[in-house]
C-alpha cells in the first residue's frame, strides 16, 4: 500500500463532457501488454459518457447511506487495484484516478494493489478502513467475500464506490454505488458483430475471462443469448478460460486449433485473449481474417488488430473512471441523489473507424 501526494502530478487528461448525466441502467480484465500501451493520455473524445438513467431507477443519498459530509480536497480517499498495472485497463485505470485527484487538488490518495489475490485485496482496504479513509473506490477482483469490509465500513459509515466489477451486496447499504458498463450488453454486441463476420453461419469458440465475477458471466450469457436470437447457424462448440491474459489466450487457442480445426470465430471476452488468439493463429499459419475474431475492452493492440485485418471488431469497456468516480462523490457528498447503478456507454470499432480512432484507444 502507498500514499501517494497528487500535488506534483500533471493535470488530468480525461475530462467529463458538460452535458453528462449521471444515470442507471439494468471493467477487465487481467492483461499481460507492455505499460507504454497505456502510457498515452485518452482523447478528450474518449471519456466516459452515462447512460441516461431509467425512470424511477434507485438513487442514494447521503442522509439514505449515512455519514458526513466531507470536502474531497481534504478527504482522505483511498483506491484499490485488482490487478497488477502492466496491461492497458489497470494502468488507465488508475492513471484516470490519480490524474482526477491530482485535478481536483486531492493530495491524500492512498493507493493499493491486489496483484490478483483476492485475500491481500481484502486486507488492503480493510487497513484504508482502519487508517481513517473517508471515501474508497474499489475496482474488485471478485463479486463476492467481501462482508468483512462491508462490516468495518459501515461502522464508520464510509461509502464505497465500486468500479468497472460488480460486488453482489446491496447498493446504499453495503457499498454506494457501482460505475461500469452493462457486460451483459457487451456480450450481445460482440454476438452482432460475430454473426456480421461470419454471415451468420459457423463454429465459434469462446475465450472465457476468469471464473468468480459478474463480467466473465455475463459478458458469456449475453453473447450466447444473442447469438441464439440472430444467427442460430452459428453453434459454440469450445470454451475455455483464458482468464483474461494473453499468455492463456494463446495457450487455449493453440489447444483450440488441435482439438476443432474447423472452428470459424473466436470471441475473446478481453482484448488480450484475443491478442493471444492472433499469435497462435500466426503461429499455426493462418493468414489474417481466416478466423474471425471479436473482443471486448478496446485497447491500442486490439484495435490496431482490426486494421491489420486480423480481429473483426472491438466492444469497447472504457477504463478511465477517475472523473466519473469523484465527481459522484461530490454530488453524494454535497447532499444529492446518485444513482445505485451508474452504467456508462461504450463504443465500438470495427472497419470502418478502427484506422481513425485508434488514437482513442488505450
Amino acid at each position: 500500500m502507498s500514499v501517494r501526494s497528487n500535488r506534483w502530478r500533471r493535470p488530468a487528461v480525461a475530462v467529463l463532457g458538460a452535458a453528462m448525466v449521471l444515470g442507471a441502467a439494468g471493467a477487465c480484465a487481467k492483461s499481460e501488454e507492455s505499460p507504454t500501451s497505456g502510457a498515452t493520455g485518452p482523447a478528450p473524445a474518449a471519456s466516459q459518457v452515462v447512460q441516461s438513467a431509467a425512470a424511477g431507477a434507485a438513487t442514494c443519498t447521503i442522509d439514505q447511506y449515512g455519514g458526513t459530509k466531507v470536502d474531497l480536497k481534504t478527504a482522505k480517499v483511498g483506491f484499490s487495484q485488482s490487478e497488477k498495472e502492466a496491461n492497458p485497463f489497470r494502468i488507465a485505470e488508475t492513471r484516470s484516478i490519480e490524474d482526477e485527484a491530482a485535478r481536483l487538488g486531492i493530495t491524500n490518495l492512498t493507493t493499493a494493489n491486489a496483484n490478483s489475490q483476492f485475500n491481500k485485496q481484502i486486507s488492503d482496504v480493510e487497513q484504508m478502513i482502519d487508517s481513517g479513509v473517508q471515501l474508497l473506490v474499489i475496482a474488485p477482483l471478485n463479486s463476492d467475500g467481501w462482508d468483512s469490509v462491508f462490516a468495518k465500513a459501515s461502522a464508520k459509515k464510509v461509502p464505497i464506490i465500486t468500479i468497472d466489477r460488480k460486488i453482489n451486496a446491496t447498493a446504499c447499504k453495503d457499498y454506494l454505488t457501482f460505475i461500469g458498463s452493462d457486460f451483459a450488453e457487451q456480450g450481445k454486441r460482440a454476438a452482432d458483430e460475430m454473426a456480421k463476420a461470419l454471415g451468420n453461419k459457423g463454429e465459434v469458440a469462446i475465450l472465457l475471462g476468469a471464473p468468480g465475477n459478474n463480467v466473465t458471466t455475463l459478458r458469456t450469457s449475453g453473447f450466447k443469448d444473442q447469438i441464439a436470437k440472430v444467427a442460430p447457424d452459428i453453434k459454440v462448440t469450445f470454451e475455455q478460460t483464458g482468464n483474461f491474459s494473453r499468455e492463456e489466450g494463446q495457450k487455449v487457442t493453440e489447444q483450440l486449433l488441435q482439438s476443432n480445426p474447423n472452428i470459424n470465430g473466436i470471441y475473446g471476452e478481453n482484448d488480450e485473449m484475443a491478442l493471444g488468439a492472433v499469435t497462435a493463429l500466426k503461429g499455426a499459419g493462418k493468414k489474417a481474417g481466416d478466423i474471425k475474431i471479436v473482443s471486448i475492452d478496446g485497447t491500442k493492440g486490439a484495435v490496431e488488430g482490426i486494421v491489420n485485418g486480423w480481429i473483426s471488431a472491438v466492444i469497447e469497456s472504457n477504463p478511465r473512471f477517475g472523473p466519473l468516480a469523484f465527481d459522484t462523490a461530490t454530488r453524494f457528498f454535497a447532499g444529492e441523489a446518485v444513482g445505485q447503478d451508474i452504467i456508462i456507454a461504450d463504443r465500438a470499432y470495427d472497419t470502418t473507424n478502427a484506422r481513425a480512432d485508434v488514437g482513442s484507444a488505450y
